[in-house]
């Protein structure tokens, strides 16, 4: 069994290592520019296309996150990029769940308890005491319910407060309010209407680009908040800074961007309503992935179905 690796701006000799140990049989490379040698896997993050160049006999191609955009856009920009014959396989969780159901956890409790208006307060040296909001009027919405959106929409529910999720397929969860079909239907439409708290958690597809605009933001609640820990595409920068302005929301808290690092002038820095974190909502770990890739790659050499496979023209 032949495994290519890829990992850019970054030493692989620990992920190498780690696969090494999972798969004590296996032929494991690093992929270096000009290596056209077959192998039978590929496990990389933000691969260039020269490492699909060659005829390699791939059978899958297995992503180091949860986001497989790069790899999607490679195929759109260059059709064919893809082996037609190798199944692209996302990472499930391995260990991001639980981290993203925190950090969404933490934003809509810091909206709730109204956190982020006493620090406002305190940078103006004012004594006020401000009313929570009320729980039972604070619905938070989830957009996009996987692996990672079903758990934090079942962890935000813990809170006591309403939870609605939105998928294109029907989803069923216990305790949470769920609709599905298009975006911009009426089903989103009535997803939307008087959500205090939209997390965003769609993948990132042609479709779902520029979903977080001026439009969405006008069906929500009045001074509603936005929590994105999806992707920078999805969100119309121009149209947020609008919506804080007029007031269409109130506040936001955002861990992704269309330019990562965010540039040192980008007006997000400046506006005191948006809180910004460096895309680390939820970080691969290491040990958890290694163990679901190489169980993965050993029950595709036995012959069976692995879950994760990504339907390359859906886009997840």
């Amino acid at each position: 069994m032949k495994i290519l690796f890829w990992l850019p701006q970054a030493d692989a000799s620990a992920w190498l290592a780690g696969l090494a140990r999972a798969l004590p049989g296996a032929d494991l490379r690093e992929w270096q520019p000009g290596d056209d040698a077959p192998a039978d896997f590929a496990v990389v993050w933000h691969p260039p296309r020269e490492l699909f160049a060659a005829p390699r006999g791939l059978r899958a191609v297995f992503n180091l996150g949860a986001g497989v955009d790069a790899i999607l856009a490679l195929e759109r920009e260059h059709p064919g990029t893809l082996p037609p014959d190798a199944q692209l396989v996302r990472l499930e969780d391995s260990g991001m769940a639980p981290q993203m159901a925190e950090y969404v956890q933490h934003a809509v409790l810091r909206y709730l308890r109204r956190f982020d208006d006493y620090a406002r307060q305190q940078a103006r040296r004012e004594w006020h005491v401000l009313a929570p909001h009320p729980h039972e009027t604070f619905t938070v919405g989830v957009l996009g319910l996987g692996v990672l959106g079903a758990q934090v929409a079942r962890a935000v529910a813990s809170l006591g407060v309403p939870v609605r999720g939105f998928s294109r397929s029907a989803k069923t969860i216990d305790g949470i309010e769920t609709f599905s079909g298009e975006l911009h239907g009426p089903s989103f439409d009535a997803f939307l209407d008087d959500v205090k708290v939209l997390v965003n958690l769609l993948p990132a597809t042609p479709d779902t680009e520029d979903v977080l605009n001026a439009q969405t933001f006008g069906k929500l609640a009045r001074g509603a908040y936005l929590v994105n820990v999806a992707r920078g595409t999805h969100l119309v920068e121009q149209d947020l800074l609008d919506a804080l302005a007029n007031g269409t929301l109130a506040a936001a808290t955002l861990d992704v961007f269309r330019t990562e690092p965010l540039p040192q002038d980008h007006p997000f820095w400046q506006e005191p309503r948006i809180t910004i974190t460096p895309h680390s909502s939820a970080l691969t770990l290491r040990d958890e992935a290694i163990s679901q890739i190489a169980d993965k790659i050993e029950a595709l050499a036995r012959g069976e179905t692995v879950s994760g496979v990504v339907h390359v023209k859906r886009g997840y």
